[in-house]
Order: structure tokens, then C-alpha cells, then sequence
């Protein structure tokens, strides 16, 4: 039964598709309406999800490269790896924990100025599990554990959100809809990193091209010129040999490296896609719903909600939190810390977003210099994460995203003091 919650609850598209059928309901739509309604906030998912599938299935390729291009090796930050280690031993703590912190989320933004419904479910498992193995490794057990990790759980679903909306209003123009990611404290630190150092900065959408280069306005067809450049330069690092024989399967390396940046700017256009259609129906459906259970709540969704405000931003966030995690990889090795590897996948979900909040506060350099600074601080925080996991440290990945890093390095050093 827990797993099969649990498989409900970590699944966005239905667990939103889910609350539009209730908001729907609740606002006593006709019943064609209800099932229009629900039926294209799944499908939204769906297609975000298969977007975003496709860019992890190509920036994959791009990191294996990048590690033998290069000959680095050290710990690579991934989310999804570290829970799935983590689910063997903590798996029943988690979801209960899981289905508990949403009832908590829900409590929470009903009585308090934390009016935000966190409908991200895959990164509510995620922080669900850190917090279940921070707290046991802490030396916490039973009902103890899963009630404290449960309002420490909906509380994050509600600040998180809450800290980001400043931002989240001069991104979207609108206060409907919310933040829903759990890399706020790297957003709003690019944010205010950009504001300090962006003044008077133009947008990064108001990027001029000569006449004969103005096919570059395209997003798709910038991204694709921009990301081959990139794959050229470390699929000649990794030479001919290794590319065919490991990861092309026999097809030539440079058209394998031309054929993986057209795919990754394929996967940003279908994301694109699919949160309009996100947006289209799950707002309009949410306000039943808030109206009925949580007034004037909102829906805070997963991050590439902002990548539609801002494409360029989107790309060159990407770009400069790379940069940020590999001068940051490099004073690792200056101090002889862990090696933080730049994991390709955090860097470009969460260095895209932190561009969009660094171009909302500070223009094209706020953009570059706050998704710089961001990739930076995943690189770091990761180390300091490491010691409170226990045995899951040792492994050779770890949490990647600021929030997780935030709450398990805070939680974990709080339950150290009464163990």
C-alpha cells in the first residue's frame, strides 16, 4: 500500500492532474470541461517529462565525455542516484514521511502567510528521503521520526516557494503561480547576486543579431549551434576511438556530436511546449480547488515553469553554471577537498533557472554572473552535505540541488547536538 501511494504521489502528471480534476469539481465545471481540463494537465506533464527526458539523455552522453575527455573522476552530484541507493534501506520512512509532508503542506499554507500548494512529486521524494535518512543517522526512530520528518517536510514545500515568489512576480508578471523546486536558495541567491552587480543591464531577450545572423533570434536553432560547439570540444577530447566503440555504436563521433546538439535543443523546445500547456489549464483549474481548501493559495510547479519567460536566459544560465561548477571542481583540487564533478543534468535544470531569476534582477550580466556564482555553490555544499548522510557519503554520488544541501546540512549538524 505505501509503495502505492507513493507511486501516485512521486508521479507529477497525476498527482496534478489529480488536483485539477478536484479544482474542476470543486467549481462545478461541466463534465466535459472536467475531462478536457484534466486530460491536457496530464498530458502537459507528459510532454514536459519527455522533454526533459530527452535533454537528460543527451547531456548523459555529454558528461560521459567530459569525465574521459578530461581524465576527471570524483563524486558526481544526481539526485535520482543517491535516492534509489537510499530506497533500499529508507524506502518505508520515506513515504510515509511523503504522505504525511503533504497533508503538512497543505495545513500549513491554510494557517499561515505561506499560501503555496508544492505539487513538484518527485522532488517532494526526493527531500522526503533526505530528510528520512538525516534523521535516522541522526539516531531517530519510529512515529518520532516520521512526524517531525513530516512537518519538517511541508514546511519546506511552503517556504521554499514563499522565498521565491519576490523573484517569481518580476519573472512572471503575475502572483498565480509559484516556485516549486527544490534549488530556491541557489535561484534567489543568483537573484540577488545579479541584482548587486546587474544595474542598468539589459534583458537577455533583448539580444540584437545582425541582419544576416538573425536566425539566431530562433531559440532552437542558438541552442543547437551553441551546444554542437560544446560537444565538439569534448567529443575531440575523448577521441574517435572511445566515442564509437562506447557510445555511438559504431556511428561516426562528429556526426554523433552534431546529432546530440540538435537532440538537446529537440528536448528544451518539447519542455517549452509543455509547460504552455501546463499553464493553460492547471491555474484556471487550482483557484477551484484553493477556494474550497486553502484560500488564495497557489500552485508552485517544477522550474522549467520560468523557461517559456526567458529562453535565452534558459540557455546561457546553462552555460554559466557549468562554468561556476568547473572553477569550483578546480579550487576542490587547489585545497585537495572532495572532487565535485559539474553533474550536466543539476547544472542545466538549475543553472537554467538560476539564469531566469539572475536576468529578472539583474539583466544579461546579472543573468551570467548569478548563474556563475550559482553553479559554484552546488559544487560546494555537496562537501559539506557528505558527513551527515552516514554511509550513503561514502558513495560516489550525493544530493545535488541547494535545498536538498541546505536542509540536510542544517537538520543533520541540529540532531548531531541532541544525539
Amino acid at each position: 500500500m505505501l509503495k502505492f501511494i507513493q507511486g501516485i504521489l512521486s508521479v507529477p502528471s497525476v498527482l496534478v492532474g489529480l488536483i485539477a480534476l478536484l479544482g474542476l469539481i470543486a467549481q462545478k465545471k461541466p463534465v466535459e470541461e472536467i475531462v478536457k481540463g484534466t486530460i491536457k494537465t496530464v498530458l502537459g506533464f507528459i510532454v514536459l517529462s519527455g522533454g526533459a527526458g530527452i535533454i537528460v539523455g543527451s547531456l548523459s552522453y555529454f558528461g560521459n565525455l567530459f569525465q574521459h575527455g578530461f581524465n576527471v573522476q570524483g563524486v558526481v552530484p544526481n539526485n535520482e542516484a543517491v535516492v534509489s541507493m537510499a530506497l533500499e534501506d529508507f524506502g518505508t520512512y520515506t513515504a510515509l514521511i511523503m504522505a504525511f509532508g503533504m497533508v503538512a503542506n497543505i495545513l500549513i499554507a491554510r494557517f499561515t502567510p505561506m499560501k503555496f500548494i508544492f505539487l513538484t512529486g518527485h522532488h517532494t521524494l526526493y527531500m522526503a528521503c533526505l530528510i528520512a535518512v538525516t534523521l535516522q543517522v541522526g539516531g531517530m526512530d519510529g512515529a518520532l521520526l516520521v512526524a517531525l520528518g513530516s512537518i519538517i517536510l511541508g514546511f519546506t514545500m511552503a517556504f521554499f516557494p514563499f522565498i521565491a515568489q519576490p523573484i517569481m512576480r518580476e519573472i512572471t508578471g503575475t502572483d498565480e503561480v509559484g516556485f516549486g523546486h527544490f534549488g530556491t536558495i541557489g535561484y534567489v541567491f543568483s537573484g540577488y547576486i545579479a541584482k548587486a552587480v546587474g544595474k542598468g543591464s539589459k534583458s537577455t531577450e533583448e539580444i540584437t543579431f545582425p541582419k544576416r545572423l538573425s536566425f539566431l533570434r530562433d531559440n532552437s536553432i542558438s541552442i543547437s549551434i551553441t551546444m554542437c560547439i560544446l560537444y565538439l570540444i569534448v567529443t575531440l577530447a575523448a577521441g574517435q576511438s572511445y566515442v564509437e566503440r562506447n557510445l555511438s555504436g559504431g556511428q561516426n563521433f562528429i556526426l554523433f556530436a552534431i546529432l546530440q546538439s540538435i537532440t538537446f535543443a529537440a528536448g528544451v523546445f518539447v519542455v517549452l511546449s509543455g509547460v504552455r500547456l501546463i499553464l493553460a489549464e492547471i491555474v484556471p483549474a487550482f483557484k477551484g480547488f484553493s477556494e474550497k481548501i486553502v484560500p488564495d493559495a497557489k500552485p508552485a510547479l517544477d522550474c522549467p515553469i520560468v523557461f517559456p519567460y526567458a529562453p535565452n536566459a534558459v540557455f546561457i544560465g546553462f552555460i554559466s553554471s557549468f562554468m561556476g561548477g568547473i572553477a569550483g571542481m578546480a579550487l576542490c583540487g587547489v585545497f585537495n577537498w572532495i572532487l565535485i564533478l559539474p553533474g550536466v543534468v543539476p547544472h542545466f535544470f538549475c543553472g537554467a533557472s538560476a539564469g531566469v531569476f539572475g536576468n529578472a534582477m539583474g539583466g544579461r550580466r546579472g543573468a551570467i554572473i548569478g548563474a556563475f556564482s550559482h553553479g559554484a555553490l552546488i559544487t560546494f555544499l555537496p562537501i559539506l552535505l557528505l558527513p551527515v548522510l552516514g554511509n550513503l557519503g561514502f558513495a560516489n554520488t550525493t544530493f545535488s540541488d541547494t535545498d536538498f544541501c541546505g536542509v540536510g546540512i542544517v537538520l543533520g549538524n541540529i540532531v548531531r547536538l541532541f544525539q
